[in-house]
């Protein structure tokens, strides 16, 4: 299937006779439905109300905004009508059961970003389409998912998406109302010098991680010998993009603030639908040195520290994570001429 194909010529070339396949592209085709309605609300702005508004707590502990509340129905309401048995969303805190002995399971999170919702920035609807196993259907591993993707909704729209069969980008034709193939086997740069990280919180973060910005930043003065850009939007979906563009690298690490100490994203509906479409379009995502596809998970809402991109950066994260502590001269954090020394 090449360039220009629409999303359901894609699917149903790929699906063909399968009878599993087939309940996954119509599921992704649902989904894709769900997201032109979502981008429609999300398009007028504050002509379509107060979107930002909060109106209480989601069942992943966050505030929940006016826009969450209706991205969550407008998703479940797809999913209702999607061959799918149980879903489990950011917004609901327990699993929801749909139809019974359907063969699919699938974890989302409705409106990824919702905190720029109000900024005109890039957000989005991730998910992760699962085998329905009936016990615990929802609590898979990573590397059980039959297909992952997003929909960002930026100054276009857009489903990147994979059905293990690398990564693939369609876009939304306003002409026509159909997502179209614009972007075929999307493959991320091996190497990579940019890095998106949120700063602030670097006093929270451990000392490995604080090693390898601090080396970020020393850029060709310090030990990694080139010059990083740093970039950070606050959305992962949109960060996500960039980094499936033109490289990178993406990190949220655990830190000691409550309710940082195990990461701050989810396991279920955001790092493992990530981990899958970076993975297919050949770069890594980890926890920092554990594949994300492989943590067994534990609770619907299970929090985890996220690292993902340019393959060989992720595993320079690693290195630093594998190594013993470092002290005095050997350690760029804390050395005497190092950049938080208190000798002068």
């Amino acid at each position: 299937m090449g360039v220009h194909a629409s999303l359901r010529e894609h699917l149903a070339e790929w699906a063909a006779e399968d009878a599993q396949k087939r309940a996954v592209a119509e599921t992704v085709e649902n989904l894709a439905k769900a997201g032109i309605e979502i981008a429609k609300i999300i398009a007028l702005g504050p002509l379509a109300g107060d979107m930002a508004s909060a109106r209480g707590e989601g069942g992943g502990g966050d505030t929940q905004k006016e826009l969450d509340f209706l991205s969550n129905k407008i998703v479940t309401d797809a999913l209702k009508a999607s061959p799918v048995a149980w879903l489990g969303s950011e917004e609901d805190e327990k699993a929801v059961a749909l139809n019974a002995g359907a063969p699919l399971a699938v974890n989302t999170d409705p409106l990824d970003g919702s905190s720029n919702i109000d900024t005109n920035m890039s957000i989005g609807t991730i998910f992760s389409i699962l085998p329905n196993k009936e016990q615990a259907a929802l609590l898979q591993p990573g590397r059980n998912q039959l297909c992952a993707g997003y929909i960002v909704y930026g100054p276009q729209t857009a489903i990147v998406l994979t059905v293990g069969q690398g990564t693939h980008i369609f876009w939304l034709d306003p002409r026509t109302g159909e997502f179209v193939l614009g972007k075929a086997n999307v493959q991320i740069p091996v190497e990579t010098k940019e890095y998106a990280i949120n700063s602030s919180n670097f006093r929270h973060w451990d000392d490995k991680m604080k090693s390898y910005i601090v080396d970020c930043k020393l850029g060709k003065d310090g030990p990694r010998k080139k010059d990083f850009n740093m970039r950070w939007l606050g959305s992962l979906v949109a960060d996500g993009f960039r980094i499936l563009t033109r490289g990178g690298i993406y990190l949220y690490p655990a830190d000691i603030r409550k309710g940082y100490t195990n990461g701050r994203l989810r396991l279920l509906y955001e790092a493992n639908p990530i981990g899958m479409l970076i993975e297919q379009a050949g770069g890594a995502c980890t926890q920092g040195k554990t594949r994300i596809l492989d943590l067994e998970p534990i609770s619907l809402h299970q929090h985890v520290p996220l690292v993902f991109g340019s393959k060989k950066e992720v595993e320079e994260v690693a290195y630093y994570y594998n190594q013993p502590p470092a002290t005095g001269e050997h350690s760029p954090l804390f050395s005497q001429r190092g950049l938080f020394s208190s000798v002068r």
